[in-house]
């Protein structure tokens, strides 16, 4: 039987964020995700792997701001979804719709999650674990900076996020893990109740 990948994970950087190592046991080939900063931290959690890439959730600077050193490190191409491309970060391969990755015996899934940037994308593995960004942390959605981008928001929770499992482990970008099937009565709650057209920003499930 396959082991499950490993995932590891540093806080880093002014603005505490979560970036991500994930690890095949039996090949030890490597990704990388969001180098927010610290590349020495960052270069410690792939010692003895082999980095076949690194991952750009979304390309707001606290998730890129050690890419550059940590490309030039590890010498793997950025993958990144084309829509933040105009945010400055340029990727050497562009995720698309439905894109997986090999990493070593287990395949990855990467999944376009609009609204806190209109290139977010998460991660998901096949134990059923995901790495979400700042797509959804526990109680609310990333933010957003728009009535508009908040409508993308809602309908990437309602057609993308709260259609996996209950018992998908969410990795966000800030702060702990936490199971999405908790946050499922708060956000169909909120689904129910009345809100003005123009919300938006830092939005909670319990508004």
């Amino acid at each position: 039987m396959t082991a499950n990948l490993i995932l590891k994970s540093a806080e880093v950087g002014p603005w505490p964020m979560n970036s991500y190592a994930l690890i095949c046991p039996d090949t030890r080939q490597s990704v990388l995700v969001d180098p927010g900063a610290d590349p020495d931290t960052l270069t410690a959690m792939m010692v003895d792997t082999i980095p076949l890439a690194i991952f750009v959730t979304h390309a707001h600077q606290d998730h890129v701001g050690a890419l550059e050193e940590m490309k030039r490190r590890l010498n793997a191409p950025v993958f990144m979804h084309p829509a933040d491309s105009p945010m400055g970060i340029t990727a050497d391969v562009w995720f698309a719709g439905g894109s997986t990755f090999t990493l070593g015996l287990h395949t990855l899934e990467i999944v376009h999650t609009p609204g806190h940037t209109l290139g977010m994308v998460s991660i998901l593995l096949p134990d059923g674990r995901a790495i979400v960004g700042d797509t959804i942390f526990p109680g609310g959605p990333g933010k957003t900076w728009s009535p508009q981008y908040f409508v993308v928001t809602m309908n990437t929770m309602q057609n993308v996020v709260f259609r996996w499992p209950d018992d998908t482990i969410c990795y966000p970008g800030h702060g702990p893990s936490f199971r999405l099937g908790d946050e499922r009565p708060a956000f169909q709650a909120f689904l129910q109740r009345e809100h003005p057209d123009d919300l938006f920003g830092d939005v909670t499930w319990d508004m």
